[in-house]
């Protein structure tokens, strides 16, 4: 596989791919793969791309050479009534990213992170949050990128960067 991508902006059109990286991000367990239907029926997960691309969203599609989607990461502003598992308070964007398998550790999860974070950025936030469960590798990246545990809850962390 050539890890030849690019990353474009992401659209209204690309919901359900959202929802497929949402999947992804929860099955990141070898093995542990739950179908799709059983991880967005919840609104745990649902929230994150239902009703895409209002007011506040914004993201990021990585494609590959033949323009497949093969990641995305994006932010929603949650309110403080309905939040994410990353929720750290009003006006702070949460973070959500998903690769698929065979192109992880090919340097589309950190473009996308860096893209996102830049975006959210130049956006005029001063911090961006996202929650990772214990053992998930993608720890050491966000690490390596700034973010920093700020809560630990019920075998995940919380974790915050701050933009400016």
């Amino acid at each position: 596989m050539a890890s030849s991508f690019r990353i474009r902006p992401a659209v209204a059109a690309d919901g359900v791919f959202l929802g497929d990286m949402v999947v992804e991000a929860a099955n990141w367990r070898p093995g542990g793969a739950r179908p799709r239907h059983e991880v967005m029926d919840g609104a745990d997960h649902r929230r994150y791309v239902a009703g895409w691309l209002r007011p506040g969203d914004a993201g990021f599609v990585a494609e590959d050479a033949n323009g497949e989607p093969v990641g995305a990461a994006w932010y929603r502003m949650l309110p403080r009534s309905e939040p994410g598992f990353g929720y750290v308070g009003t006006g702070v964007p949460e973070l959500i990213i998903g690769v698929r398998p065979i192109w992880r550790a090919h340097g589309v999860g950190r473009a996308l992170l860096q893209r996102l974070c830049e975006h959210a950025g130049a956006a005029g936030y001063a911090r961006i949050s996202l929650s990772v469960e214990r053992g998930n590798f993608a720890s050491s990246l966000y690490r390596s990128e700034g973010f920093a545990v700020v809560r630990s809850g019920m075998g995940r962390d919380t974790m915050v960067k701050r933009l400016r």
